[in-house]
C-alpha cells in the first residue's frame, strides 16, 4: 500500500527537449529539398516563356507535395517509396511516353520544327546577293568555348557603325557600350561574346560558311572571315495563299498542314517542312511498302531466331558445364569454375570486336587455326552462325553461373529418391532436377531472351548488320530490329524518328507479349511443383 502511494505521489517526469537527432534529420531535410527547389526554379523560368502552363501547374504540385511530405513527420512510408516512384516515371515511363508520341508524327529531318522555323529555314536557304546588299565587317565570336561553342556573327553597318549581333535566330543590336570596336569598324571585344582569333575562325571555317543570320529583308552570310553580306531570300513566304512563293519565278509551294509540307502543283516538294501528326501512317508503312514490308518480316524472323538460339544455346551449354561440375567426383571444380566465368568476366565490348577480328577472311584466327577459307561475313548464313556463336561465349557463363547456385538449391534427398525409385540419371535430369531448375530459372532465361532481342551491341559491334544486299543498304542480313531502328533513326541517308520509334513500339510489343505469355506458364509451373 505503501508502494502505490508513493507512486502515486511522485512528481510528473520534467518534459524531455528536443531530440538532437531529430533536429539533425530535419537539418539534413531541408538541405536536401534546396536542390529539389533550385531544379524546380529552373524548369520553371523556361515553361513559362514558353507558355507550357500545364506543364508548369504540375512542376509546382509536384514540388510542393515533395515539401509537405519530407516536411510532414507522417506518411513514413511514401518517404520511402515517393524517390523511386519518380526516377521510375522520370526514367522510364517518360522515355516510353514519349517514343509512343512520336511514332505518330512526321518527325524526322526536315521535319524537326513547326511552320514558321519551316518558313524561316527556307527563305533563308535561298538567299543570294543582290546587287546593292549592304555590306558589313564581320567578326566571328561565340558564347562559349572557341573550338565547340555555337557562333555568333558580330556585324559593324559601315554607314551608322552600329554593332549588331546575330545567329541563326536572329539579328539584335547591342548597346553601346557593350562592344569595342577598332578604327577598321571590326569588333573586338563585346559583353558576353568571346571573339575568335584568326586560327580558331579557320578551323571553323565550314560552321561560318553554313551560319545564315535572318533579317527582316533577307538574311545575313559570310563572305570569308572579315567581310559578311545582306542578301535578298529568293523565296518568300505569302500569308494571303498560306505558300512560298519564288521571286524569280513566280512558282508557288501550297502549304499541306497534313503532311507537314509545302507542295508545288506539280507535286514536288520542299526539303524543309514541319512536324506534324500523322496517325497509323508509321505503323501502316511497316505493312504496306513493298520496300519495307518484305525486309522487315525477315529480320522479325532472323531477330526471333537470334534470340531464341542465343537463349536456348547458352542454357544448354551453361546448364551442362554447371552438371558436369555439380558431381562431387570432379577434381578441381573451383578452378573449373574459375576458367569457365572468364568470358563473363571481360567487358564484353571488347571481346565483340575481338572475335570480329578473329572471324576475319584473311587473317583471322578462325581460319587460320581450322585451315578454312570461309568468308564468315560475307553472306548471310556464315554471318548469322558467326553472331550466335560469339554470343555462345559471350553468353554461357552467366546461364553457368545461375544454374550452379539453383542445383546446388535443390535437395539431394530428391536425387537419392528418384534413384531407389529405380530412375536412371537421365530420368532424375528430365523428371526431377530440370523441372525443379526451370520453375527458378524461367524468369531469368525470359529476361535473357528480352536482353538478346534487343541485344544492339552483338551486332553492331560485329557485322554492323552487314552482309546488304545491293538493292537494299538499309536493312542487313545479319540486322535486328533494334539495329534497323537505330540504322533508319541515324543513318547516314536522313533521319526518320517517328518511323524509328514506330518501330520501337512494334518491338516493346513483341517482347512484352512473349514476356507476359512466358511468365503465366512459370505460374503454372510454380504451381504444380509447389
Amino acid at each position: 500500500m505503501t508502494a502505490v502511494l508513493e507512486r502515486e505521489t511522485a512528481p510528473a517526469p520534467a518534459p524531455r527537449g528536443p531530440r538532437r537527432g531529430g533536429a539533425r534529420g530535419r537539418l539534413v531535410t531541408v538541405l536536401l529539398l534546396g536542390p529539389v527547389a533550385a531544379i524546380a526554379l529552373w524548369a520553371a523560368f523556361p515553361l513559362m516563356e514558353q507558355g507550357h502552363w500545364i506543364a508548369l501547374g504540375i512542376l509546382a504540385a509536384a514540388t510542393a507535395g515533395l515539401f509537405y511530405l519530407y516536411l510532414s513527420p507522417r506518411h513514413v512510408p511514401a518517404k520511402y517509396l515517393v524517390p523511386g516512384t519518380l526516377f521510375l516515371l522520370v526514367f522510364q515511363l517518360f522515355p516510353v511516353l514519349y517514343t509512343a508520341s512520336t511514332a505518330f508524327t512526321n518527325f524526322s529531318d526536315g521535319h524537326r520544327g513547326d511552320k514558321q522555323d519551316a518558313v524561316v529555314a527556307i527563305q533563308t536557304a535561298s538567299v543570294t546577293r543582290v546587287p546593292g546588299s549592304t555590306e558589313y565587317v564581320l567578326t566571328v565570336a561565340t558564347t562559349g568555348d572557341p573550338a565547340t561553342g555555337p557562333l555568333s556573327f558580330l556585324v559593324t553597318d559601315p554607314a551608322t557603325g552600329r554593332v549588331s549581333a546575330g545567329n541563326a535566330d536572329g539579328l539584335r543590336a547591342l548597346p553601346p557600350g557593350d562592344a569595342t570596336v577598332n578604327p577598321a569598324g571590326r569588333v573586338t571585344a563585346a559583353a558576353g561574346y568571346t571573339v575568335l582569333s584568326g586560327g580558331q575562325a579557320a578551323a571553323r571555317g565550314r560552321e561560318i560558311t553554313d551560319l545564315v543570320v535572318p533579317t527582316a529583308g533577307g538574311a545575313i552570310r559570310s563572305q570569308g572571315l572579315t567581310r559578311a553580306y545582306e542578301g535578298r531570300a529568293g523565296r518568300a513566304y505569302d500569308a494571303g495563299c498560306d505558300c512560298i512563293r519564288e521571286a524569280a519565278t513566280g512558282k508557288t509551294w501550297t502549304a499541306d498542314d497534313e503532311r507537314g509540307a509545302f507542295i508545288a502543283a506539280d507535286g514536288e516538294r520542299l526539303a524543309q517542312g514541319w512536324r506534324v501528326g500523322v496517325g497509323l501512317a508509321n505503323f501502316t508503312r511497316l505493312i504496306t511498302d513493298p520496300a519495307i514490308s518484305g525486309p522487315f518480316a525477315r529480320t522479325l524472323v532472323w531477330n526471333l531466331i537470334f534470340a531464341l538460339a542465343s537463349t536456348g544455346g547458352t542454357f544448354v551449354l551453361g546448364l551442362g558445364c554447371a552438371l558436369a561440375l555439380h558431381s562431387n567426383r570432379m577434381r578441381g571444380r573451383a578452378l573449373y569454375r574459375t576458367l569457365l566465368v572468364l568470358p563473363y568476366a571481360m567487358p564484353s565490348f571488347a571481346m565483340l570486336l575481338v572475335w570480329r577480328d578473329m572471324f576475319n577472311t584473311d587473317f583471322g584466327l578462325i581460319n587460320n587455326l581450322f585451315g578454312l577459307d570461309v568468308d564468315w561475313f560475307g553472306g548471310a548464313a556464315s554471318a548469322r552462325i558467326a553472331v550466335i556463336l560469339v554470343q555462345l561465349w559471350l553468353g554461357y557463363p552467366y546461364m553457368f553461373l545461375v544454374a550452379t547456385g539453383a542445383l546446388q538449391a535443390i535437395p539431394a534427398e530428391l536425387s537419392e529418391a528418384s534413384k531407389l525409385d529405380g530412375a536412371t540419371p537421365w530420368q532424375s535430369l528430365r523428371r526431377v532436377t530440370l523441372p525443379l531448375l526451370l520453375v527458378a530459372l524461367t524468369p531469368l532465361l525470359i529476361s535473357s531472351f528480352a536482353f538478346n532481342f534487343n541485344n544492339f551491341n552483338a551486332i553492331y559491334l560485329t557485322t554492323d548488320g552487314a552482309p546488304f544486299a545491293a538493292d537494299n543498304p538499309a536493312n542487313g542480313a545479319t540486322d535486328l530490329l533494334i539495329t534497323y531502328t537505330y540504322r533508319l533513326a541515324f543513318g547516314g541517308s536522313g533521319a526518320q524518328y517517328g518511323f524509328a520509334a514506330a518501330v520501337s513500339v512494334f518491338i516493346f510489343v513483341i517482347v512484352a507479349v512473349i514476356s507476359v505469355v512466358s511468365f503465366r506458364r512459370t505460374r503454372r509451373q510454380e504451381e504444380v511443383y509447389s
